[in-house]
């Protein structure tokens, strides 16, 4: 800019700023581009990518939100794809691929309205009736359900898990059992009929060996632990609990203090009376019958000679969120003093024992009563395996959460986005103007999701879409495409193919406020990134010295 010929700076120099058309072109662009990235990994038959950090760690996963997390986004609208997708994650914890793709689509059909002189806002209104006017129709298009039902709980976790490295024979069947068993034992009823189900309940457990086939649910906790001390029974049956969040060790004074000891009786004296007072706490601990203790802190070597000769079994420095679970599992109570210690305070279980798992020891405390956590316990030939059956879990875990929490559940493979489509062009047609044509685009996005379970069926997209067009002007609501078998069936609800409405929701809605979001900028002010001396003075300039 200058005035009066003479240049007015007022950005920095090397700052770099893009306006108008081409800012949002260019933030459409790279979209688009991480779009492109997620495309192929979409649905049942999506293919899987090959991620290397920095280090040269591997992940082989086609997880939406694993891709984008571990993928490094530079470009800061494509980084607003990525918060979406984890957005997504945190919320219903699936559907992050479809999120992505979603919202890639909506920014590709809306600069094809661009190019038409349609100016920003209007795209942005018309996106957002849209999206209002989906989410109605999701409504009346949901099925409810009984959330305590096995058989439709069956059918979500396995379209959920369908897309998964493991989501195949056998395997999927385990796991997707024992996702079920899980929810089904720590969700608790609500006064309006539904369930609430809390994923933290649902400790998993990784541990090299064996196979995938031996992973199992306990009934209680599993701890990475061993028993402290040798002595130590290493199996105890009608366990009494003691969860303490105190070191059973003599405590340091707060202040400095000095002792001094002018004789070795002293010394004796001095030692006798740390371990009368050791000896004092684990007393205590037996007095009220506790037969197992689990530690936050530490256990001094002293208290662990004690508690062996009671025969007690201890645990020591567990995490807090496992000893929250072992409260919720065995009915305990956490004590942050011995002194306090009662009866009452104790959880039960039928079993604690340490058993070897693979190469380690693990602390197994299972039978409980009434657990409100439980650990699921997996295993495999390496950790690739393990961290995607991890994956696989938690996607399980996270549908049948969402189911739980609403009860409702819409057809998959397609055949919502198609009905949307449909119902958003005759709505589109009663709004007129050139809003229209923005309702209409976004129906236009929709269907690149059926598109794309075509392409990857191995059937032609153009064809497909334009026969789930004509089933669902019939009338024929849930038709949709079977990707397994490579064909489009009339109703796909009969062939097992359902999921959550929470989810489809929330997909809408985020992919939506993320295209509205990058459509409503239109400059793009970069500062130069820092040079090497700047750097280096940032860091205190570690490494130079100057002598005189």
């Amino acid at each position: 800019m200058s005035l009066y010929g003479m240049p007015v700076l007022i950005l920095k120099e090397g700052a770099q700023r893009t306006t108008g058309r081409e800012a949002l072109r260019a933030n459409i662009m790279a979209a688009q581009a991480l779009a492109e990235v997620l495309r192929t990994s979409l649905g049942p038959r999506g293919l899987d990518k090959m991620l290397v950090d920095s280090f040269g760690d591997i992940t082989v996963t086609n997880d939406g939100a694993t891709i984008v997390k571990e993928m490094e986004v530079q470009h800061p609208a494509a980084k607003l794809l990525v918060e979406v997708a984890k957005a997504q994650d945190a919320e219903v914890g699936d559907g992050t691929t479809t999120a992505v793709v979603f919202a890639g689509a909506l920014l590709g059909k809306a600069l094809e309205l661009l190019d038409q002189n349609i100016h920003p806002t209007l795209v942005i209104e018309g996106y957002i009736k849209a999206m209002k006017e989906a989410l109605k129709i999701i409504d009346e298009l949901a099925i409810k359900v009984n959330p305590k039902d096995r058989a439709t709980l069956r059918k979500i976790v396995d379209t959920a898990v369908s897309s998964k490295y493991i989501g195949k024979g056998s395997i999927e069947e385990k796991l997707a059992n024992m996702a079920i068993d899980a929810a089904l034992t720590v969700a608790e009823e609500q006064p309006d009929g539904t369930l609430k189900f809390r994923i933290d309940d649902v400790k998993i457990e990784k541990k090299k060996g064996g196979s995938i086939l031996d992973s199992k649910l306990i009934y209680g906790i599993v701890l990475d632990k061993e028993v402290v001390h040798p002595g130590m029974p290493k199996r105890v049956e009608n366990a009494k609990i003691a969860l303490l969040d105190a070191p059973l060790e003599v405590e340091k004074p707060e202040i400095t203090a000095k002792i001094n000891i002018t004789s070795p009786e002293l010394i004796k004296a001095f030692l006798d009376e740390e371990a009368k007072m050791l000896k004092d706490m684990v007393e205590k601990i037996a007095s009220t019958g506790a037969n197992v203790v689990i530690c936050q802190k530490g256990i001094d070597e002293v208290a662990q000679h004690f508690l062996a000769k009671k025969g007690i079994l201890a645990v020591r420095r567990v995490k807090r969120s496992d000893m929250e679970k072992l409260e919720r599992a065995t009915g305990g109570r956490i004590v942050s003093s011995v002194r306090d210690l009662t009866p009452e305070d104790l959880g039960e279980a039928e079993l604690v024992e340490e058993r070897r798992v693979g190469n380690d020891k693990m602390v197994f405390i299972e039978g409980c009563k009434n657990p409100k956590a439980v650990t699921i316990l997996i295993r495999g030939a390496n950790d690739m395996i393990l961290d995607e059956v991890e994956r696989s879990l938690k996607d399980a875990l996270n549908v049948l959460r969402n189911v739980m929490r609403e009860p409702k559940i819409l057809p998959g493979g397609g055949a919502v986005e198609v009905e949307l489509a449909l119902k958003l062009r005759d709505f589109a047609a009663k709004i007129g103007g050139k809003e229209q044509l923005a309702i209409e685009a976004f129906a236009a996005a929709l269907e690149e999701i059926p598109m794309i379970l075509a392409e990857t069926a191995g059937l032609d997209p153009l064809e497909a879409l334009m026969k789930l067009r004509q089933l669902h002007s019939e009338g024929k609501v849930y038709a949709g495409i079977d990707v397994i078998n490579g064909r489009i069936v009339e109703d796909i609800t009969q062939i097992n193919v359902v999921e959550p409405s929470i989810v489809k929701k929330n997909v809408i809605k985020s992919a939506t406020e993320a295209a509205t979001t990058i459509l409503k900028i239109d400059d793009i002010i970069a500062a130069s990134p820092l040079k090497k001396e700047e750097k280096e003075k940032g860091k205190g300039g570690a490494g130079k010295f100057s002598f005189k």
